[in-house]
């Protein structure tokens, strides 16, 4: 996750450095009570959601907030006002899952929209509308393309404006849906100001804890509006546990503190389960192996990765290293093996399998489109020389004494670090695909054995909208890569108090330095919509003017077209 980090590349906590006006507070959620005493708004205060669909089948989902386990009702209607419903059913919403309900319903119409709602005795939910994935011929496909919405940061605005967008077909969340932090921990300050505290207060471990804060985040309007008015399609990156994960612990999971990190891990996932529209894991596979395969009719495969817990290897800390990295020799080494090793894994043997079927059966029915959601940025994004271009200063004075002290210091500082990175052309982060060189050519190795050399990559976690174009270790092209900016989580030019004027310097440096990359935007939150047609495509990087309150406009920021052609994709 592309958080505030030092040089070692790891979360610091500091509060935003920028000054909030302050909005009216949020209205505490009610707690369980007699579904009698509650209006039907309260009874389903986190409203409703439908996702994870193929052509005759989709989950739909709520919670009911209510003290005893009910009997819940469940409509799907070819209309809005369910005259004609098309299939029902009740089920018991359950302690066990958190009072969550979430229902399979199948022997549905391939690519038709039906609408949904959810009863408990008198009350009501709201009405969601569900749609089921197309078959055959398809002409176009828009998809929403959205991530790291932190509740302590802002409205979830992005949300509201894309339940609004009538270009949209589905939502696709690349993940950081939830934060793990405590009130007092990452985005404290905004937090406060304007009346969204994270609760519980602490720092999230426990099952409980979990619940909770999925709770909290599904009473934001904006989500619950996003939720009700598109069919969801997910996968997840590392806040959903904690920060920066991988197969044998996380960078913000401490042992003597915390407990046993397997126990942390399985309480998340499981939450997540209860309180996501994604069907639970099939027979036989782990709840950790979320990864899914989406056909759109004849026009488009959609397929997620899981980059976290199945197979991921240790990220490397830059300030492990930096007492060695003196040069650009030893940079260039430490490039090669270290971040370079063979071996470092983002993806499982088995997601390898399944990806390359799935791109492979895409080739030979003639689908154009290969779409793949991606958590994190695969482009290769190194730091440009900042001091030389003058954007920065000398981080030489502060890294004089090089001690392991005096380096933990320094790492704290955003402009020292930045700097530091940029005249040893390091890599911005380790986190992403850059700190996993060799799993990513064997990802573009796997893409072009199936046929599939012309993927276009849908990615998270930057906080920032990106334009990149990809090639692999020997410069032949490997797809296209769009990036968004979070719903509410800031850019890391913009919280480390660079300003807007040196933030779009410092993104224009990035485009310039970059081969990779055409476009960057640290400047603003919002979403991505990707919209395809049989020949062609477009991107428009949407942003939102405020996430400090619910009062935003929707900015059209840029809008780029591409073409697919002999076996690749490309800009125009």
């Amino acid at each position: 996750m592309m958080t505030k980090r030092n040089l070692g590349g790891q979360v610091s906590r500091r509060a935003l450095l920028v000054g909030m006006a302050g909005v009216g507070a949020l209205a505490a959620v009610p707690g369980l009570a007699d579904a009698a005493t509650l209006p039907d708004g309260a009874v389903f205060t986190h409203g409703v959601a439908s996702g994870d669909p193929d052509a005759t089948s989709l989950i739909i989902w709520t919670r009911v907030t209510v003290a005893a386990e009910p009997d819940v009702t469940w409509e799907v209607a070819a209309t809005p006002d369910f005259r004609r419903v098309q299939r029902h059913g009740k089920v018991t919403a359950g302690a066990e899952r958190d009072h969550t309900v979430k229902v399979l319903v199948e022997g549905l119409k391939p690519g038709t929209t039906y609408h949904y709602r959810f009863r408990v005795g008198a009350a009501v939910s709201p009405t969601g509308r569900a749609r089921t994935l197309p078959v055959g011929r398809l002409e176009s496909l828009g998809i929403a393309l959205v991530t790291c919405s932190n509740y302590a940061f802002g409205f979830f605005n992005a949300y509201d404006a894309i339940a609004k967008d009538p270009r949209v077909d589905f939502v696709l969340h690349t993940g950081d849906y939830i934060y793990e932090y405590g009130a007092d921990q990452w985005g404290a300050s905004v937090a406060h100001s304007i009346g969204r505290v994270h609760q519980p207060a602490h720092e999230i471990v426990s099952l409980d804890d979990y619940r909770q804060r999925h709770a909290q985040y599904k009473t934001d309007a904006g989500s619950r509006a996003m939720h009700g008015a598109h069919t969801f399609l997910a996968c997840w990156d590392d806040h959903e546990v904690c920060n920066n994960p991988w197969t044998g612990g996380a960078d913000n999971h401490q042992p003597a503190t915390e407990g046993d990190w397997p126990t942390r891990r399985a309480n998340a996932i499981r939450a997540y389960y209860e309180w996501m529209p994604v069907r639970d894991p099939a027979s036989g596979h782990s709840p950790l192996q979320f990864w899914r395969n989406y056909s759109f009719g004849d026009l488009a495969l959609l397929h997620t990765l899981e980059t976290r817990h199945t197979a991921r290897a240790r990220q490397i800390d830059f300030l492990e290293y930096a007492l060695t990295l003196t040069s650009a020799e030893a940079a260039a080494r430490f490039r090669k093996e270290v971040l370079g090793a063979p071996d470092r894994r983002m993806i499982s043997t088995e997601l390898e399998h399944d990806l390359g079927k799935a791109l492979a059966a895409s080739v030979e029915a003639g689908q154009p489109w290969r779409l793949i959601g991606n958590a994190s940025l695969i482009a290769r994004i190194d730091v440009p020389d900042l001091v030389r271009t003058g954007l920065l200063p000398d981080p030489t004075p502060k890294l004089a004494d090089t001690s392991f002290d005096a380096l933990r210091r320094a790492a704290k500082e955003p402009a020292t670090v930045l700097a530091w990175k940029g005249q040893l052309s390091l890599p911005f982060y380790t986190d992403p695909w850059d700190g996993y060189p060799w799993a990513r050519e064997r990802l573009y190795a796997l893409s072009r054995e199936a046929g599939a050399g012309d993927l276009i990559f849908l990615s998270g976690d930057s906080h920032s909208f990106w334009q990149n174009r990809l090639a692999d270790d020997a410069g032949q092209p490997a797809g296209i890569e769009f990036g968004t900016a979070g719903v509410s989580s800031p850019g890391d030019f913009m919280e480390s108090g660079f300003g807007p004027e040196l933030s779009q310097k410092l993104d224009r440096a990035f485009a310039d330095f970059n081969s990779e990359v055409l476009w960057t935007d640290n400047m603003h939150q919002g979403y991505v919509l990707v919209e395809l047609g049989r020949q062609s495509g477009s991107a428009s990087f949407i942003g939102v003017s405020t996430v400090l309150s619910p009062d935003y406009r929707p900015e059209l920021l840029k809008r780029v077209n591409f073409l697919r052609g002999n076996g690749s994709v490309d800009f125009v």
